[in-house]
């Protein structure tokens, strides 16, 4: 079970983009968590099957419609297999 280290570049503060990422985190029952950045990012890990993660990275590029995404980056990191309730973090 794959897990990502992500960080969004963009218009993603003040948007409700942490919120939107935790709504479809839950409905696609990911873990992780999700924080803003001092720089203006916002950086999240999420871990699941594959074919989850895929889904849940092409619903994110298409954002909430108040975001911009303007870049993605995003690492390959050791799996917990933990099964926790996605958390936002401040």
């Amino acid at each position: 079970m794959p897990r990502y280290n992500i960080t969004v570049k963009g218009r993603v503060q003040g948007v409700g983009f942490r919120y939107f990422v935790q709504s479809i985190s839950i409905n696609m029952n990911l873990s992780g968590w999700v924080k803003n950045l001092d720089n203006g990012n916002v950086e999240f890990e999420v871990e699941n099957d594959e074919e989850f993660l895929d889904l849940f990275l092409q619903k994110l590029k298409k954002g909430n419609g108040f975001s911009r995404i303007e870049d993605l980056d995003i690492i390959s990191i050791v799996p917990l297999n933990q099964n926790t309730k996605f958390k936002i973090i401040y």
